[in-house]
């Protein structure tokens, strides 16, 4: 009998060691380096994946064809019944496809999945299988959401083997694994959840996915800093990465597409969870500017670009005397470097002083602002704040600020001015170029070249 051999893997990364040490050669992380146990090869049997690699040979062709010969007939997208998801994988599911779903507990992973697994079961094959919860709890969720139950096929199970036998059987055309940390192999000598189990399973039943062109749907958890648990190669093996987020008190979630090799990245989808479960929300903007009716200081609407779409979402600033040697500077929903980055600019090419005040900053809503359009609204917010007088409520901006206090023009100028005036905005500051020619009806369009231009403007 062989001789069962151990690796050790890094989970952040995933790379390979023979011995154990306290640091990750390739990613440079300490501690992350998890003993992992490989099952000898049997007689006659292929090896599993070792790093994924084989999860894609099965539905892959092996002979040499030339690229021009390559058919370019597009693949007829599956919808998921929710034209939120739709957007985020960019049209529609992909037969032969594996998507992947991140999030916190209670974000309403299984909840998305459930709605989508049994509106499609009305007119397509559906599996469902899952790992952590018993079918009378999956059962009484589709109650309680007044969901249509009949079609839809239920099996739970944590075995891959048995999951595989079964899906053999039933042809589905959507399978689910609720959730990939609950899976294990017969071979894989470890506990569910650990990096081999969650490596090794994810590889074959992504390859029964591209051998069978079956659309696979995974779930799988999220670390306490936001991260998909497990190896990092899990990320590599599959086609798209979802992450669903949403605080304990807020009713609204977002959508946001990490990797998709159907569709955009950083594209994103807005849902409100109600009492019949996830509603998508056709009109995020409109909700992000639910704001007050007394205009405070330091708040300011800007434009930011989101996928495919522009997003009207309230910045607010709030500056205070510190009575500490080291001034506080938080950012919620904003880059914490980014905004100390910007207070410098302010004070050099703006001739305002913060650093004696604490900085205080917010994006409502509880959005995510990945992309640096966002610099002058926060500016102008913090120039609001600190002198203690209320903007406009008509004004929008968006626009990127260098270092030497240039203002820099952001991708998809005139989409945004657009965008804000369908809300009713009737005054933009914007970098000059992204100036248009024609402003739209009831908008004036302030054009600004550096940062002393804008703070004149206001």
């Amino acid at each position: 009998m062989a001789k069962a051999k151990s690796a050790f893997v890094c989970t952040e990364c995933g790379a390979e060691y023979r011995k154990w040490q306290g640091q990750c050669s390739s990613c440079l992380e300490w501690n992350t380096l998890s003993e992992v146990r490989l099952a000898a090869a049997r007689p006659g049997a292929a090896a599993s994946s070792g790093a994924g690699r084989a999860g894609y040979a099965g539905g892959l062709s092996k002979e040499v064809v030339d690229l021009g010969s390559v058919d370019l007939t597009e693949v007829p997208r599956l919808s998921s019944t929710f034209g939120e998801f739709d957007r985020v994988l960019g049209g529609g599911l992909v037969p032969g496809s594996a998507v992947l779903l991140g999030g916190n507990p209670g974000a309403g992973k299984s909840t998305l999945l459930l709605q989508t697994a049994c509106k499609l079961a009305q007119a397509r094959r559906v599996l469902y299988v899952t790992g952590e919860e018993s079918l009378s709890q999956v059962a009484m969720r589709a109650h309680r959401l007044q969901l249509p139950t009949q079609g839809l096929k239920m099996l739970a199970e944590t075995s891959v083997e048995t999951v595989l036998a079964v899906a053999e059987r039933e042809r589905p055309e959507i399978l689910v694994i609720d959730s990939i940390q609950t899976m294990h192999l017969e071979d894989i000598a470890s506990a569910p959840g650990g990096v081999a189990q969650v490596r090794e399973s994810a590889a074959v039943l992504t390859r029964f996915a591209k051998q069978s062109n079956t659309v696979l749907l995974l779930v799988g958890h999220v670390t306490k800093d936001g991260t998909l648990a497990g190896p990092k190669v899990l990320e590599h093996m599959i086609d798209a990465s979802l992450l669903l987020e949403g605080g304990a008190d807020s009713r609204f979630r977002t959508l946001r597409g990490q990797k998709n090799r159907f569709g955009a990245v950083n594209e994103l989808g807005v849902f409100a969870m109600l009492e019949h479960g996830l509603k998508e929300v056709k009109n995020p903007s409109a909700i992000f500017l639910s704001r007050s009716e007394e205009q405070a200081a330091g708040s300011l609407v800007m434009v930011v670009w989101e996928g495919t779409r522009p997003l009207l979402v309230e910045v607010q600033a709030l500056l205070d005397e510190s009575a500490l040697g080291n001034p506080r500077r938080v950012a919620v929903g904003l880059d914490q470097n980014r905004l100390a980055m910007l207070l410098a600019v302010l004070h050099r090419h703006g001739g305002l002083f913060t650093g004696d005040q604490d900085v205080f900053l917010n994006v409502v809503g509880g959005v995510k602002v990945l992309e640096t359009s966002a610099d002058l609204a926060v500016l102008l917010a913090v120039v609001s704040s600190l002198q203690n007088r209320s903007l406009p409520r008509e004004l929008v901006a968006f626009g990127e600020v260098g270092l030497s206090g240039e203002i820099r023009p952001v991708p998809s100028g005139q989409e945004r001015i657009v965008e804000a005036a369908k809300h009713g905005f009737t005054r933009a500051i914007v970098p000059r170029a992204n100036a248009p020619k024609r402003a739209p009806e009831g908008m004036e369009v302030v054009a600004v070249d550096k940062l002393a231009d804008a703070l004149e403007a206001l």
